[in-house]
């Protein structure tokens, strides 16, 4: 069975975006570029009614290739049961409260079933002291938490 991957915002936004001059964020661009085939392939992806709003956002040539990406990726439903974990995590302070979205994609991920949330957010989501909290209060929640990481730590989790 392949594992269940549910990619948040940042790596479709990285995956289409133009090449930064910033080495940073060049870096990530090649990453999440290297791997994005590979990930559809060995993995079952999803993205949420969420992922496609924020897509939808700025410059419309590049929310239309951020679309183009995602457009046959499964959309999972952004409920009334995720937005009552999202404001738990925050309530918690996992997550910022001026950042609940982040939160909603973690809480969506969760209650889907979710086996990785992949992110190149590591101010709100993927860092060691918000994956220590996020895991408690989901499985706190009586959920399985989904292993939070970015496009370059995925494979070595699979492998």
């Amino acid at each position: 069975m392949k594992p269940r991957v549910y990619i948040e915002t940042t790596v479709v936004s990285y995956l289409t975006a133009r090449r930064s001059r910033d080495l940073i964020i060049a870096a990530r661009q090649a990453v999440t570029r290297e791997v994005w085939d590979r990930v559809l392939i060995e993995c079952e992806c999803f993205v949420s009614a969420l992922v496609i709003m924020e897509a939808q956002k700025g410059d419309k040539l590049a929310a239309a290739k951020r679309l183009e990406a995602i457009r046959e990726l499964p959309v999972l439903h952004v409920g009334d049961e995720a937005e009552h974990l999202a404001e738990l995590l925050v309530a918690e302070k996992a997550i910022p409260a001026e950042y609940t979205d982040d939160a909603l994609h973690v809480s969506t991920a969760a209650l889907n079933g979710m086996n990785f949330v992949v992110t190149w957010n590591f101010t709100h989501i993927n860092n060691v002291a918000t994956r220590h909290k996020i895991r408690a209060i989901i499985e706190g929640y009586g959920l399985l938490c989904p292993e939070l990481c970015s496009p370059e730590e995925i494979f070595g989790d699979l492998e």
